[in-house]
């Protein structure tokens, strides 16, 4: 694929097996993350390698440079180039244009986002899955340093706009993901045409790299995991660290719903078939979510109150208190209420 007129032709978008790459016949500036090469360079070109499914994460670590060299040969790229590496599928990337005037820019995204955080949380080690948001843009434009600096910037933001349209979790601790542990950017520039100053957000040019790295990224992610909209109830829920399979260990401990797999099987039941019972979960989770980061608005009162008052949309409130071993429940206030309310809800109306 050759980029259109105001490239002159001079860029063209390459794949190739497990590549896909930028490049250029003029060095191109370079701000990159890129494993290889990264950082301010000029290359003539921008390298995304995928990861064989036949590499583990151990073996990967020790030899990261193995696959890199493999597919400069494949494109047999003999200058100076940078590389990322990602476990997404090379064919299911997504590709964009914008233009504004006499600056036009194309992004390019890989993305899976299985292995999500948040960042600044604690993170730990884990199994390698597959993963990674690796994002190419390329502009037909004369930005400063300090303007392709503020492109990177806003670039991320998009990235992590994306992942906010999508609800996407930390699999660590259910908060919201801002990115993945092994993402990649990389952000380049022919250098023609007149200077340009600023590339935050609210500037032309961050405009169109912030719409375009949003969409690309959402795209890719469909293409390499599946659509996202309209995931199930299960899936939402096991997201944020909130499964039936925990919130059914939690419930059994008040025991006369009975043991763990009979509130399983319950749950089952009643929740896929009952979208009140299903949405009423969601939103207390939701809910929860708020409490846990200190935003519930403070005009509310006390949580622990209040969530037996929202549990009573769906039962007695009278119910709740008295049950015995409530408060060994250790579900998070709204959660736990909920899921209460629609087992006995549930369970009153098929007895």
């Amino acid at each position: 694929m050759t980029l259109n007129s105001l490239f002159n032709a001079a860029v063209k978008i390459v794949t190739k097996d497990n590549v896909v790459a930028v490049i250029s016949d003029t060095p191109l500036n370079t701000l990159s993350s890129g494993i290889y090469n990264g950082g301010y360079k000029k290359v003539n070109a921008i390298l995304n390698v995928s990861v064989p499914d036949s590499y583990n994460d151990e073996y990967l670590h020790y030899d990261p440079m193995n696959l890199i060299y493999d597919a400069q040969k494949k494109l047999q790229v003999t200058t100076d180039f940078v590389a990322m590496l990602t476990a997404a599928k090379i064919q299911n990337l997504s590709i964009t244009t914008r233009q504004v005037g006499d600056v036009e820019i194309v992004a390019i995204a890989t993305a899976g986002w299985r292995h999500g955080e948040s960042a600044g949380e604690d993170i730990k080690n884990g199994h390698y899955v597959p993963g990674t948001i690796n994002i190419m843009v390329i502009l037909a434009a004369n930005p400063t340093d300090s303007c392709l600096v503020g492109l990177f910037l806003t670039a991320t933001e998009a990235k992590t706009a994306a992942m906010n349209d999508y609800d996407i979790r930390s699999r660590y601790s259910g908060d919201a993901a801002t990115g993945t542990v092994t993402d990649s950017l990389s952000v380049a520039a022919t250098g023609v045409g007149e200077k340009i100053e600023f590339g935050g957000p609210a500037s032309s040019v961050g405009q169109l790299v912030g719409s375009a790295v949003r969409q690309v990224v959402k795209e890719a992610a469909d293409k390499q995991e599946g659509q996202h909209k309209g995931r199930t109830l299960a899936r939402r829920l096991s997201e944020q660290h909130m499964s039936i399979d925990y919130l059914a260990a939690e419930i059994s401990k008040l025991q006369i719903f009975g043991n763990k797999e009979t509130v399983i099987s319950t749950l089952e039941i009643c929740l896929p078939t009952n979208s009140v019972y299903a949405a009423f979960l969601l939103a207390a989770v939701k809910l929860d979510d708020d409490f846990k980061k200190g935003l519930i608005p403070n005009e509310f009162g006390d949580v622990v109150s209040l969530s037996k008052c929202f549990g009573c949309l769906l039962l007695d409130q009278k119910f709740v208190e008295n049950l015995p071993n409530f408060s060994e429940v250790t579900l998070p206030p709204f959660t736990k209420c909920a899921v209460v309310a629609i087992l006995q809800s549930f369970l009153s109306k098929t007895c």
